[in-house]
């Protein structure tokens, strides 16, 4: 039996008014075909349903065109109507939009809940980890305490220019819940595994995280 893997997306799409946003397209795209490749099969899902808002799209890139118009995003439904405990893995893929929507969804923290009291793999990359700033386990403990974790950086958020828009910095943000954030340089890979908690930093992280995680599941 295939493994069954998650990949979670925002539904917001307003950057604190500078510009539209939403989930960075590469950042699901990448994974979703290594993922694919790898023979799991994928679901999609985002806060709201039906289709998310998108940023980042690179038509030249044929993995996220292919993403783009896959049947797992047409079909994209919503977390808040999924059972965590069906899936071997979710991903939390970035952009901007999750700062906004993702840490205070109550399905947003169940599912990931879901899946790593069942055993299962829970990831993460850029932005996507604001899923994990109020995410707790079943005894109330925050998933990322006593956690190694990546994280979109603050220097990264400063050179993103959205430094004084977005609500907080993410990499305090878990560090204020216990976990210790190992950030690279600006703009490289840095994907850091601690048990089933996958995390990385970046846009140029997600395909290596999807090949961490397929490597965890198999």
């Amino acid at each position: 039996m295939s493994k069954r893997i998650l990949i979670a997306l925002t539904s917001h799409d307003d950057l604190g008014g500078m510009r539209k946003t939403g989930y960075y397209v590469p950042e699901a795209a990448h994974p979703w075909h290594a993922f694919r490749e790898a023979g799991f099969e994928v679901r999609v899902a985002s806060v709201l349903g039906g289709q998310p808002p998108q940023d980042g799209y690179d038509p030249a890139d044929p993995a996220q065109s292919a993403f783009l118009d896959s049947e797992e995003l047409r079909e994209a439904g919503r977390l808040a109507d999924l059972d965590g405990r069906d899936f071997d893995a979710v991903l939390y893929a970035g952009g901007h939009g999750t700062m906004w929507d993702f840490p205070d969804d109550p399905g947003v923290a169940r599912i990931g809940r879901e899946v790593y009291e069942n055993g299962g793999v829970v990831a993460a990359v850029c932005h996507g980890p604001a899923a994990l700033v109020n995410m707790t386990l079943s005894d109330g403990a925050p998933m990322v305490s006593g956690k190694r974790v990546a994280a979109f950086t603050n220097a990264e958020e400063n050179a993103a220019g959205a430094a004084d828009t977005v609500p907080f910095l993410l990499a305090d943000a878990l560090v204020a819940r216990g976990a210790t954030h190992e950030p690279a340089p600006d703009w490289q890979p840095q994907v850091v595994v601690d048990g089933r908690l996958v995390t990385g930093q970046n846009p140029a992280s997600a395909a290596p995280l999807a090949e961490r995680v397929v490597e965890l599941l198999k």
